[in-house]
């Protein structure tokens, strides 16, 4: 069994219910999944010990937040290389956050990545939950699950 770390960026919680979603699919899997805020880790110590990560922010006047951009400078020397990896977000009008993310991770971190991040209006529209609930069992998948 497998420890998943999901790290999301909220502005007014819909990130983080898609963060807790995933968190579900990962649990289906027969895994672990821990959700932190992405405020809360302040070094790479923070993300160290975990078989799979996802990240995400919601996208706010075509940015991802701040503290997503932070984290992901952190990642950067965290080791993350070859380990599996996805990314998410809430968005209402565009959505760049979790494809900027996801390009991050694949391409500067070198993980292995799910398809495609998953970009949600949010987790109770257009099959929200399911498709969530979903990402977290391809995540899952990643890492033999």
């Amino acid at each position: 069994m497998g420890e998943v770390l999901i790290v999301y960026a909220s502005r007014t919680g819909e990130t983080k219910k898609i963060a807790e979603l995933i968190g579900e699919g990962i649990r289906i899997s027969g895994h672990g999944a821990t959700l932190k805020n992405a405020v809360d880790i302040k070094n790479e110590d923070g993300l160290k010990g975990y078989d799979g990560y996802v990240f995400g922010s919601s996208t706010y006047h075509g940015e991802m937040i701040t503290s997503m951009k932070q984290l992901l400078f952190i990642a950067e020397r965290a080791g993350l290389e070859n380990l599996p990896g996805g990314s998410f977000g809430a968005f209402g009008w565009s959505g760049e956050a979790p494809q900027r993310i996801f390009d991050t991770m694949a391409n500067i971190f070198k993980m292995k990545m799910t398809g495609s991040p998953l970009m949600l209006k949010a987790s109770w529209m257009e099959g929200g939950l399911v498709m969530a609930q979903d990402y977290g069992k391809a995540v899952a998948k990643l890492i033999g699950g």
